[in-house]
């Protein structure tokens, strides 16, 4: 096989042409990085490493984009890295990023149950169910959650008095409240006392 002409186009990519036919596009950088020009013959081996290197170049680059703008566990970022790539290259990267200290799911386990808990008041049990969505490990969810020492109680008069306490009138309004609150993980035995105790000091 010939490289019988190379026509960068835009985000980094070039067309490239094999024995006068339109081929695949690869990475520009790999290309010039591995001296293939207009005149070099491949084999499929070389084409299938220069494929392979290309890719993994490319989910890199993406890797480091997503994560310099948020937190991402480390399935979340294969997941997005995915969606371009093969799942082997995907978990390279992401094996990458943990090498470099870039994605850390322990950190961000401990970063996410604190927001759950202590800025959106989840229960425990509802911290527990959004981390597991977000990609964290169960055992890993467990043991960064017994960290954190909560008055579930305390947890819902705090968020009743911020957030439903002009809904607490007439009996629509409280039904309402409760099921809000059952879907941030609360039980009612829970719930029951909290509204106890807020309607006590209010």
């Amino acid at each position: 096989m010939t490289i019988t002409a190379l026509v960068p186009v835009k985000q980094a990519l070039t067309l490239v042409y094999i024995d006068g036919e339109f081929a695949l596009k690869l990475d520009t950088a790999t290309l010039s990085e591995n001296a293939v020009r207009v005149g070099s013959v491949l084999d499929n081996e070389s084409l299938k490493e220069l494929i392979e290197k290309s890719e993994y170049k490319r989910a890199k680059e993406k890797a480091f984009y997503l994560i310099s703008g948020r937190d991402y566990s480390k399935k979340q970022l294969m997941d997005k890295i995915k969606r371009q790539s093969s799942e082997q290259t995907a978990e390279d990267v992401c094996e990458r990023m943990e090498e470099l200290g870039l994605i850390n799911d322990e950190n961000y386990a401990r970063r996410l149950a604190h927001d759950l808990i202590y800025i959106k008041k989840l229960s425990v049990k509802g911290a527990k169910y959004k981390m597991i969505e977000k990609g964290i490990d169960r055992e890993l969810c467990d043991e960064v959650l017994e960290e954190f020492e909560v008055d579930p109680v305390e947890q819902l008069v705090e968020l009743i008095e911020r957030k439903y306490a002009d809904k607490l009138d007439d009996e629509k309004g409280r039904r309402r409240t409760v099921a809000a609150l059952q879907r941030l993980g609360y039980g009612w035995s829970d719930i029951k006392s909290a509204l106890a105790e807020f309607e006590e000091d209010y």
